[in-house]
């Protein structure tokens, strides 16, 4: 059966602009005039009866429909490039990310980036400071406001956070008495515990015990098996709460920073365009906390 397909140029001149994020930049990676990009996109919402750019002309913006368009097309073009004669084996995208992020939520999704870019290989680094690009080419972070100079951010999921610990550790007892049990802290979030009392107009009792942990991950762990209960992100227990290996009575609160894609702005990497792209589709996707209980 013939597939009916729109213009190919459309295509192109759509799947360019998404990269670049700039029509100029576009134009010049396909050889013709920003003018010509502009007018095959315009054709190409027309053939496919969506709206695929939003925004004043010197600031467009990819819609819904366009970045869910741009995910498939990039990964759809790498595919052909990868299986023309003589294609090289790819290309490395390295990504650094704060290890307990990496753990709990990036790897556990990673196998669809990987299947829709076979020829990417992907590596991860833990890192949780100010990126440095050039072995890197993506940085995820919790960032809020304008971004650096020279570096383009993308938010991709909301940050909400709040007590997490064992359901056997609670077990009968109620909210308040739950508070007087060891209190878990991360070195990374040490002021959890203060933040969240006063966000949630708490007065927290002398805790039965105080445990220290140098990353969120062995923090999360330490109450999974019982140790006390900790303060942490939605992002990093959401798998365990879902597996039932730890619960949150008082559900999650708000954060103004959000998970954040950090990208050299003047680069040109294909395959980060493209991990961008994915990671605004699975924070769409992804489930959103349990609000905060009173």
């Amino acid at each position: 059966m013939r597939r009916r397909l729109p213009s190919l140029k459309g295509l192109q001149a759509f799947e360019a602009f998404a990269r670049a994020g700039s029509m100029v930049r576009a134009a010049d990676e396909l050889c013709v005039t920003h003018g010509a990009v502009s007018r095959q996109i315009k054709a190409l919402e027309q053939q496919l009866g969506a709206k695929l750019l939003a925004g004043p002309r010197h600031d467009l913006a990819l819609t819904p429909a366009g970045r869910e368009l741009a995910a498939s097309l990039a990964a759809a073009f790498d595919r052909i490039a990868a299986g023309l004669p003589g294609a090289e084996a790819g290309e490395e995208l390295v990504v650094s990310s704060p290890g307990t992020f990496a753990m709990k939520w990036l790897i556990p999704r990673l196998a669809g980036f990987i299947d829709a870019n076979p020829g990417t290989q992907v590596r991860i680094l833990e890192d949780g400071g100010a990126p440095s690009f050039g072995v890197v080419q993506a940085a995820i972070r919790l960032h809020r406001g304008a971004a650096p100079p020279g570096v383009t951010a993308t938010p991709f999921l909301d940050h909400a956070y709040g007590p997490v610990l064992s359901p056997a550790l609670l077990g009968a007892a109620d909210r308040e008495a739950a508070l007087l049990l060891p209190r878990l802290h991360s070195e990374t979030f040490a002021d959890g515990w203060a933040r969240w009392a006063e966000d949630a107009g708490v007065e927290l009792p002398p805790p039965s015990a105080e445990r220290s942990f140098e990353h969120n991950s062995y923090m999360i762990e330490a109450a999974a098996a019982g140790l006390g209960i900790a303060v942490t992100a939605w992002a990093f227990a959401q798998t365990d709460i879902e597996t039932g290996r730890l619960i949150a009575p008082w559900g999650f609160r708000p954060l103004a920073t959000r998970f954040t894609c950090l990208r050299p702005a003047l680069a040109s990497h294909p395959a980060a365009d493209r991990f961008v792209l994915w990671l605004v589709a699975e924070g769409r996707r992804a489930r959103r906390p349990p609000t905060a209980l009173q």
